[in-house]
């Protein structure tokens, strides 16, 4: 019997090549995806399709309310930057808290399946400087959850796998070609159209057609 893993699951072209690389790596993938107010919610119906792809063996939709908050384009009604980034700032895109609060939906069902190992698609290369994207958060987090639970106050130890915190988007997009992910089935865009085009001018969207541009492979994405 394969050992269960909680994967984080977006949508996006990193959570897909995680769900690949859990797989690969003989792990039982339970998916979990969380509709918490995002305006890119299109997002979910392509972890689906990504969850089916993966083999998952469940795939959950958890509902939360991150709107009640706001703070974040993406969950409030502030516009999405379309005009790059600026180094050192953090942009209005980072959601407060976000990976916090999946991680520790993430960990609970990761008690209740007996599960040591999650997976997350974290990358402190080509990314927007979220600052729950690092490594010492991943480390930190780690540590608190064999503190804050049962199974971990028992002696097992959780393991958080970040299989792309040091990888470019472009060596991400090369490890899931050969994986066999179709990246045709993922959606990025932090602001895409009613039909699910990528806008192609958010960050999101230009940090994935650079890196399938450096990554020698055809970009899949339907722009609008």
């Amino acid at each position: 019997m394969s050992a269960p893993a909680v994967v984080l699951l977006s949508g996006g072209l990193d959570s897909a090549t995680v769900g690949a690389i859990a797989r690969r790596d003989g792990f039982a993938v339970h998916a979990l995806s969380l509709r918490y107010g995002q305006r890119h919610a299109v997002e979910l119906d392509a972890a689906a399709k990504v969850a089916a792809a993966a083999g998952a063996m469940q795939h959950k939709v958890v509902e939360i309310d991150l709107r009640a908050f706001g703070g974040s384009a993406l969950t409030d009604d502030i516009d999405v930057p379309k005009s790059g980034v600026d180094p050192g700032v953090i942009p209005i895109t980072y959601v407060p808290a976000r990976n916090t609060i999946f991680l520790s939906f993430a960990l609970a069902w990761a008690e209740v399946l007996g599960a040591s190992d999650i997976f997350v698609g974290v990358n402190a290369l080509d990314y927007s400087g979220y600052p729950d994207c690092r490594p010492e958060y991943l480390a930190a987090f780690e540590t608190m959850a064999r503190l804050a639970t049962k199974a971990g106050v028992e002696g097992a130890a959780l393991r958080i796998h970040a299989p792309l915190i040091a990888l470019t988007k472009a060596e991400i997009i090369r490890t899931g070609v050969d994986l066999g992910v179709d990246y045709a089935m993922t959606s990025s865009c932090y602001d895409p159209a009613a039909d699910g085009a990528a806008c192609g001018a958010c960050d999101s969207c230009r940090l994935r057609r650079r890196g399938f541009e450096e990554a020698g492979v055809p970009d899949p994405t339907r722009y609008a």
